[in-house]
């Protein structure tokens, strides 16, 4: 099904459209997992664990891509293997989202570009491992992710496993707290930092029952804000990574980065890729863990959301 948003054509899968029409529950998935994650074939597989995990929480996926000047709401199969075994597709944030569509290729969308498009798409909940935030030294380089601005514009209740603990996970608490976007932890004290548990800070809120956090997330909304609802859930614990060991390797790349002059985008994946080294191999596990955890916890949300749509309309 096609649906035009003022010039910009949306194109729905039929399940996913099939889905929307009848009140049922739709969780939104970024396809960046897809092109700049791991290598084919794994890259496609974990696509397929992902919504495979949305669909164990009682949701459809709608895995969200760019073709030929569209927005695809709901990849298949054949648009996975595609996506997946394809080199060079762009990751496209929502600062690029309107140059890619205009040039008609293919695209791949992050965080931010996601949730531009969830809302556009009329789906309420999107999910996502980790979120970006504010990296550290952004006093100095005023990098902040595009994710948290995009919150600040976005209708769409955002469930994740926090950010990485190579950003500065207090500035980037900061940052949300004031743009006024709520931050709830579901069934945990604290906010999570992706494949750690904690981030050793307290969450703003706790919830447990997920019809509470259905109303909280209308009422946000009700409340006449139009900006996102975060819901954190932390990795499993067989499967979390001590967060002791992770900075420790932070902090010995972070002196490296300086020393070698590393500096801007190439600083996430230079960070990254020393926790890899240091955790030999663990975090990259623990990545796949907390993909296919968190797309679950979306699932069952979304659904208890579709239910308090139904129960109060």
């Amino acid at each position: 099904m096609t649906r035009e948003h003022g010039r910009v054509p949306l194109v729905y899968s039929e399940e996913v459209a099939d889905a929307l029409a009848e009140g049922r529950p739709v969780v939104a998935l970024e396809s960046n997992v897809i092109t700049h994650g791991l290598p084919y074939p794994d890259n496609a597989a974990t696509a397929r664990k992902v919504e495979d995990a949305v669909r164990a929480g009682g949701a459809i996926p709608a895995t969200i891509c760019v073709e030929g000047g569209q927005i695809k709401v709901g990849m298949t199969d054949e648009d996975v293997e595609r996506f997946a075994s394809t080199s060079g597709i762009p990751k496209v944030s929502s600062r690029d989202l309107p140059v890619v569509l205009a040039q008609g290729g293919l695209g791949a969308l992050t965080v931010a570009s996601s949730v531009v498009a969830a809302e556009l798409a009329g789906i309420p909940f999107f999910s996502s491992a980790g979120i970006g935030g504010v990296h550290r030294g952004a006093e100095k380089t005023m990098d902040v992710s595009s994710d948290l601005i995009q919150f600040t514009r976005s209708k769409v209740a955002v469930v994740c496993a926090g950010a990485k603990s190579i950003l500065d996970l207090n500035l980037t608490m900061e940052y949300l707290e004031t743009h006024c976007v709520p931050v709830v932890s579901y069934r945990s004290d604290d906010f999570p930092a992706f494949y750690c548990v904690s981030s050793g800070i307290r969450s703003p809120q706790r919830l447990d029952d997920e019809q509470v956090i259905a109303r909280a997330v209308d009422n946000h909304w009700a409340l006449g804000n139009n900006s996102s609802f975060l819901i954190t859930t932390p990795v499993r614990e067989e499967d979390a990574i001590d967060a002791s060991e992770v900075d420790a390797a932070i902090t010995g790349a972070m002196a490296a980065a300086e020393r070698d002059g590393v500096r801007g985008n190439a600083i996430t994946k230079y960070l990254m890729r020393a926790v890899d080294a240091a955790t030999e191999g663990r975090s990259s596990r623990a990545n796949m863990s907390v993909l296919v955890s968190t797309a679950e916890v979306g699932g069952r949300l979304a659904a208890a959301y579709a239910r308090y749509v139904r129960e109060t309309a």
